[in-house]
């Protein structure tokens, strides 16, 4: 049995906040045990597990990765406070991971499908349009409520990222997803993809980077969440300048979306649109990195407690999954102060509590 007797911070505004909480058999409640027995307490400031909404376990730069490489991913991630991912995309069969009460819940989008030779290789289901609609569909089916496809990359031709998916064909696909009870989102840099997507019905777009004051209001009027992935976007200028001497055009386009990324975000955030904490960890990225990616919102704008809201309360609604309620399962983190007063508290969890086990 554990007490929390702290502050316990239920939601983003100033009156969600508790004195303390328990966790008796791996479940929350808010109701003093009678004849409490070796009880742990473990004092500090209480937030839901951290949100990481667009994550690889099970993948890095050469695609799939082997049990091993996966757990130590999953690790990463919990041991930052992550305890509830959503794997935006992964090659690997990461199922046995729910059998493990030591590494974080994974909400899985199944493998990313992509254009043929549009995207990184061994990373996606590599097709045609007309096969688009029977891909999401098996996708569907194969994961946890979310599908991913790959909405731009770069085309070899023109030099420049350009869309992947006519409109009707992801018009089709999308309707299919939804009609099998899963939502889609897409990798999207660039500007050209975003309309006819969100004209087609998708939930969310993963970076966004390329959102303009002609498409922001189109997103907000439609509820499209994006994951902007800002410790990711960081990266554009050393890719920029790899691809430099052969797509130059891709190269400059990169360098200036990149420019833009803080006053996008904000400006999507201004208007209304779902933002939610993201890392991309798993390609090219280390895990383990959600506490800078709050940063980079805070940096872009968002208010200190929207930022957090991103990656706790308000992801985990999103998400489906419980924050810190009555008879929920006790996933959470403890910090020694307010993350709400200085964000840079939620790079040092003092405890991590993961299905009512301490673990860190």
């Amino acid at each position: 049995m554990l007490r929390l007797p702290g502050r316990v911070l239920t939601g983003p505004g100033p009156d969600d906040v508790r004195d303390g909480l328990w966790v008796i058999g791996g479940w929350i409640t808010y109701e003093r045990p009678a004849g409490a027995r070796d009880v742990t307490t473990l004092p500090g400031w209480v937030l839901p597990g951290l949100v990481d909404a667009h994550c690889h376990v099970g993948l890095d730069a050469h695609g799939a990765v082997d049990h091993p490489t996966s757990e130590k991913q999953a690790l990463a991630d919990r041991d930052a406070g992550t305890l509830l991912i959503r794997d935006a995309g992964s090659p690997a069969d990461t199922r046995w991971i729910d059998d493990r009460e030591d590494l974080p819940r994974i909400i899985r989008a199944g493998r990313h499908i992509a254009r043929t030779r549009r995207y990184i290789r061994n990373f996606a289901h590599e097709i045609e349009p007309g096969d688009l609609t029977a891909y999401v569909a098996r996708e569907a089916r194969r994961g946890d409520g979310w599908v991913k496809l790959v909405g731009d990359w770069i085309d070899r031709d023109a030099g420049d990222l350009a869309p992947c998916w006519p409109r009707g064909e992801a018009e089709a696909a999308i309707a299919e997803a939804h009609r099998l009870g899963a939502r889609v989102t897409a990798h999207c840099f660039a500007e050209d993809s975003l309309r006819d997507l969100v004209e087609a019905g998708i939930d969310c777009v993963e970076h966004a980077t390329g959102l303009t004051e002609e498409t922001i209001p189109l997103f907000a009027e439609r509820g499209v969440a994006i994951v902007p992935t800002l410790v990711n976007i960081a990266t554009f200028p050393r890719l920029a300048e790899a691809g430099q001497g052969k797509f130059p055009r891709w190269a400059a386009h990169m360098r200036r979306l990149h420019a833009r990324r803080h006053d996008t975000v904000r400006a999507a955030y201004d208007a209304g649109i779902p933002v939610f904490t993201g890392t991309d960890a798993g390609g090219s990225l280390p895990h383990g990195l959600i506490a800078s990616e709050v940063a980079e919102l805070v940096t872009a704008g968002l208010p200190a407690r929207a930022a957090l809201s991103a990656a706790t309360w308000g992801a985990r609604e999103w998400l489906g999954r419980p924050g810190l309620t009555e008879g929920a399962p006790a996933d959470l983190v403890i910090y020694e102060e307010d993350p709400r007063a200085d964000i840079r508290v939620l790079g040092s969890p003092r405890y991590v509590v993961l299905r009512g086990r301490v673990l860190r």
